[in-house]
């Protein structure tokens, strides 16, 4: 059997950590042994997110922060350093979701922009310019299916995960100079605080499996992460079972 490569002790950054998939992901690897800093837009849903990853074992902290201001990226890349001492790992998760583009201000649009793109850009660079030093890391990026799918009610979100595929392509070839793997995860439709469904419509949905928890992203993570570091998962879409 081809050998896995470990997560205990490894340092671990997450956008969008708070909730959904980032918060999921963060319990994960921490039962894995993996320390984990994550960092969301909202006091309360990081307290409540780092209790919760607390209770799955390794070392964990976060701040409240959001990667769309300029202003912000500093102080999350300084607190993330001081308390994992370096990053194997960043899980590129945080975004939200948009709307039509004829029912959005410029500034609400631009917004979504910045969060779901400019902010993924900004945090991948930082990590990357600490991996290559280390010669070594994993960038993984949470993208969508939508970037395939392109439906027509969400045209700034789409035109997001779009550019975060193409981003990802790219740039796995870029950092795999320095011994850094890239890898893009695109899932369908999940039960998150973005579905617009109440969670217990949402909870109707996962049982007929036409939807699927943050946790089965997660897997997707850890089953990334853990390949032997002569390959990499360049991409991967999951989808429910009844997937529309």
């Amino acid at each position: 059997m081809a050998e896995q490569t470990s997560l205990k002790g490894k340092r671990v950054l997450i956008s969008g950590g708070t909730t959904g998939i980032g918060r999921a992901t963060g319990a994960l690897l921490a039962s894995e042994g993996a320390k984990v800093f994550i960092f969301g837009r909202h006091e309360r849903e990081l307290r409540d997110a780092i209790a919760h990853i607390d209770t799955h074992g390794g070392a964990v902290d976060g701040i409240a922060a959001d990667q769309a201001e300029e202003k912000d990226l500093d102080r999350i890349f300084g607190a993330a350093g001081s308390f994992l001492g370096g990053i194997d790992v960043l899980v590129n998760n945080a975004g939200i979701g948009g709307d039509k583009l004829a029912e959005q201000s410029d500034a609400e649009w631009r917004y979504v922009f910045n969060s779901n793109l400019t902010g993924y850009i900004a945090c991948a660079k930082h990590a990357l310019m600490q991996m290559r030093k280390a010669r070594g890391g994993h960038i993984v990026q949470i993208g969508s299916i939508s970037a395939d799918r392109r439906g027509g009610d969400d045209a700034i979100y789409v035109t997001t995960k779009a550019a975060i595929q193409g981003f990802s392509a790219s740039l796995r070839k870029e950092a795999a100079e320095y011994g850094v793997r890239v890898s893009l995860i695109e899932p369908g439709s999940v039960g998150t605080d973005m579905n617009e469904n109440p969670p217990s419509e949402q909870r109707k949905e996962i049982a007929k499996k036409a939807l699927l928890r943050a946790e089965d992203i997660a897997e997707a993570v850890r089953f990334v992460l853990v390949q032997p570091p002569r390959s990499v998962v360049t991409a991967m879409q999951i989808e429910p079972l009844l997937q529309d």
